[in-house]
């Protein structure tokens, strides 16, 4: 090669080599702790020790369908107001919701009727509710309140610090960004996207769920505002498994406010129990929480009706089955609806090797949620190794061992919920129920207008002609069949 050929090719190799290394340069993100630091600045986050925000919108009651696989409620988010106190790992959320449609689950009051006020609150490895100035132990929400706190704007940040996160790129929408993923071990699993201009702008997330396994969240931030050197978004949105949980419109917004206080020791102290009251004869109504469950004893086996909630409080329900019969195998659990607070502890029934009974509408939808993996904690089904089965039952199922009768029936045209349980003992004339009917206090008067699934479920009585003498309810007290006549305002 000739000398002044061979210094041009030498030049361009270089400046070839010189383009590739910017290209990678350009394509490569900052270090994670870069990334944060910029977001942080941006954000006016480093000196945050807590923020409060406040405001109004819509959402939906997550777990609540009227019809298993479908759409959740729609609610009208009243008002909502948080407290993420990051220094403490504490967090507060006082929201009212009203119902933005008739029918579906969950405590929000029938269609008009009123709001549902709620006050959640976190400290640490503790959840609770605040019933009027009472602590209630919450142990079902620690996961959600945790994912709550730390996937805020800013909290992300400071949990993708603590947690030693990896930055990358990702294209949503065809807007690049800087990722930072992460993992709050045992808890949730985040990425947090973040813009040119240093905003976080979206969290992807996975948590565990008691009845779906590991759930997917994404949260949108929007808007962003200066609030005294801090900026924070004016809108923000929820989807969890792919629907919409809440839709905020942020009116106000203070930072630095004071500390939360810690969990109370009636919370840190808190364990499942279940006290065990004698129905009948090998029937017990087993209390001690906000749901009950009822265990039917069979010639050579078990059967559970409801398994709420979570693994601990389904744990501690099967734990006390086994003192009160042991050597018998568990091998019927029967779900009253598909609702999350009245499944969360299928998951529990199912690893011990426990046949589900559902209704027909709901068996596909349960089928595909149990076997959806629980990876990032794994449960108690996850660790058995098993695989549910599931019935479902369609009009009336009966159960029968040739001494004792137990009837699975539907309660048809509830506003409650589409496949809808109940379960006789003819016998016994007991009736098993949840949600269709709520004792109130003793002796307390009948309401003014009565609920509506309180006579739905006395005229499925009715019209299936069932003879009745005590019901035995999945929240609250055994009661006569009269007190129900008495709450649909019969005398």
């Amino acid at each position: 090669m000739r000398p002044a050929l061979a210094a041009t090719f030498t030049r361009r190799s270089a400046l070839m080599a010189l383009a590739a290394a910017l290209v990678a340069c350009a394509s490569t993100p900052p270090d994670a702790a870069s990334v944060i630091a910029r977001a942080e600045a941006a954000m006016g986050g480093a000196g945050l020790k807590s923020i409060r925000y406040a405001g109004t919108g819509t959402g939906s009651t997550y777990g609540q369908a009227y019809v298993a696989g479908e759409a959740w409620p729609k609610v009208n988010v009243v008002s909502f107001a948080r407290v993420a106190d990051y220094a403490n790992a504490a967090l507060r959320q006082d929201m009212a919701v009203n119902r933005a449609e008739p029918t579906g689950g969950g405590a929000v009051p029938l269609m008009g009727m009123g709001e549902q006020r709620v006050t959640g609150m976190l400290q640490g490895d503790h959840a609770w509710n605040m019933a009027g100035p009472a602590p209630v132990a919450a142990p079902v929400a620690l996961d959600g309140r945790i994912h709550d706190l730390w996937t805020t704007p800013h909290g992300v940040l400071k949990s993708a610090a603590r947690n030693k996160a990896t930055s990358g790129t990702r294209t949503v929408d065809g807007k690049t960004y800087t990722t930072l993923s992460f993992a709050e071990p045992g808890r949730f699993e985040a990425t947090a996207f973040v813009g040119a201009d240093g905003l976080v702008e979206r969290v992807e997330s996975r948590l565990p769920h008691p009845v779906v396994g590991d759930l997917g969240s994404v949260i949108t931030y929007s808007g962003y505002k200066e609030h005294g050197g801090v900026k924070f978004p004016t809108r923000i949105v929820q989807t969890m498994g792919g629907a919409v949980v809440l839709d905020l419109q942020v009116a106000e917004v203070q930072t630095n406010v004071p500390a939360l206080p810690e969990a109370p020791e009636l919370v840190r102290q808190f364990r499942e129990t279940v006290a065990a009251q004698p129905a009948a004869p090998g029937v017990w109504f087993l209390a001690g929480g906000s749901h009950n469950s009822v265990l039917i004893e069979m010639k050579d086996h078990l059967v559970l009706v409801e398994a709420p909630l979570y693994d601990g409080r389904s744990g501690a329900v099967i734990a006390e089955a086994r003192k009160l019969v042991p050597g018998k195998p568990l091998r019927f659990v029967v779900n009253s609806h598909h609702h999350f607070d009245h499944a969360g502890g299928l998951r529990t029934a199912v690893s011990e090797g426990a046949t589900l009974i559902t209704s027909a509408a709901a068996k596909p939808w349960y089928e595909k949620a149990l076997a959806n993996p629980n990876r990032i904690r794994p449960d108690a089904l996850a660790r058995s190794g098993r695989s549910a089965t599931v019935e479902g039952v369609s009009g009336q199922r009966t159960l029968s061992d040739g001494s004792r009768t137990v009837e699975i029936r539907e309660i048809g045209g509830s506003i409650h919920v589409q496949g809808f349980l109940m379960v006789y003992l003819p016998a016994e004339k007991l009736l098993i129920e949840a949600d269709a009917y709520t004792p109130g206090a003793p002796n307390a008067p009948a309401p003014a207008v009565p609920n509506a699934n309180n006579v739905n479920l006395l005229e499925n009585i009715e019209r299936q002609k069932l003879a009745v003498d005590r019901i035995l309810p999945l929240h609250g007290r055994m009661v006569p069949l009269a007190e129900l006549v008495t709450a649909t305002g019969r005398k």
